[in-house]
């Protein structure tokens, strides 16, 4: 397949560039410039829309006018969004199934993210993955995170006891590349480990320490990470979501790295 990725020069882009390549797709990144393998916003709009999109809505309904505009669309037109469409619960489960999307401005951005990009009478079969907390060498949460838990000072965030939502990057661009592959999938992924919805931030911690020899005595305390973050960011940090990938499994995708353990040491190693 010829395939155009969105963002594909960072750090879940570069993984799907990898991953697509070397099952023989070819692929062409949009950027702000363009180049070898790459096109421009500029090649991809009309005149309306030639300033800098930083907005993933705008960007998206940029893309989404494009496959509408297109003399040939292409055959499906996958869209990685966030977890944070469910409302954080200690408790509650969610599938692809699950109502959310409504309630605090995270969940309404993936709101109008996903919206963004319906192409009513559109060929192009369209899929989105609900991406949990994407866990990978050279960026993401853990790059953020190594160097305290390097030194011995790591620990949960806040009580420790909210859900933690994650998947390998591998597993996030193997699931976009299984979507593109799977002629009748359409609908909505949860782009999550499937052990992911027994996982806690202070689980994620004490296994993080683990993996590195370190302990993982030194909680930070909610006011810090509010601080620090901001009340809206910190949310983000300090709640979260119990997500099942209910149906990425009954579409047949295979984690590669299903649990938590083998994730980190082979993210650390």
């Amino acid at each position: 397949m010829r395939v155009l990725v969105g963002g594909g020069t960072g750090f879940v882009g570069r993984a799907l560039t990898q991953l697509l390549r070397s099952r023989g797709h070819e692929v062409t990144h949009v950027s702000r410039q363009g180049g070898k393998d790459r096109i421009s916003w500029n090649d991809t709009t009309d005149a309306f829309c030639r300033e800098v999109i930083s907005s993933r809505v705008e960007t998206t309904r940029t893309l989404a006018k494009a496959i509408a505009d297109a003399e040939q669309p292409p055959r499906a037109w996958v869209l990685v969004t966030g977890v944070g469409y469910y409302r954080p619960s200690p408790t509650v489960e969610y599938t692809e199934d699950s109502p959310g999307g409504d309630f605090d401005f995270f969940s309404r951005l993936v709101s109008s993210w996903e919206a963004a990009a319906l192409i009513p009478g559109s060929p192009a079969r369209g899929v989105v993955v609900r991406s949990g907390v994407v866990l990978g060498r050279g960026g993401g949460a853990v790059s953020q995170m190594l160097w305290p838990f390097r030194l011995g000072l790591g620990g949960p965030l806040g009580s420790g006891l909210q859900p933690f939502p994650w998947i390998h990057i591998r597993d996030l661009a193997g699931i976009v590349c299984h979507a593109l592959e799977s002629e009748c999938l359409q609908g909505v992924l949860n782009g999550v480990s499937p052990s992911s919805h027994a996982t806690c931030n202070g689980t994620f911690a004490q296994e993080l320490a683990a993996a590195l020899g370190r302990p993982a005595l030194l909680p930070v305390p909610a006011w810090a990470v509010q601080a620090v973050f901001g009340s809206e960011r910190a949310v983000m940090l300090l709640e979260g979501q119990r997500v099942v990938p209910k149906h990425t499994l009954e579409s047949g995708y295979h984690f590669i790295f299903p649990d938590l353990s083998g994730t980190l040491k082979d993210i650390v190693a």
